[in-house]
C-alpha cells in the first residue's frame, strides 16, 4: 500500500499491486486495474519510487 495525495490535498492509501498504469498528462493519472482513475500530486517518478520502496519492505519482512 502507498500514500498518495490527491489535487484537494487530502491523502489516500491505494493497492500499489492494482496499479495498472501512472501518466503524467500534465497531472499525474494513476489507473488501476479495475479501470479507476486516479489524479494525484505526485510525480510519476515520485509514484514509482513509493512502490519500489513498498516492495523492497514487503521483501525485508519475508528475510
Amino acid at each position: 500500500m502507498i500514500d498518495v495525495t490527491k489535487l484537494n490535498g487530502s491523502q489516500i492509501t491505494i493497492n500499489c499491486d492494482l496499479i495498472e498504469t501512472v501518466e503524467e498528462t500534465p497531472d499525474t493519472v494513476i489507473t488501476l486495474t479495475t479501470g479507476k482513475k486516479l489524479i494525484v500530486k505526485e510525480s510519476r517518478q515520485e509514484v514509482k519510487n513509493l512502490v519500489k520502496l513498498f516492495k523492497k519492505e514487503c521483501i525485508s519482512w519475508d528475510s
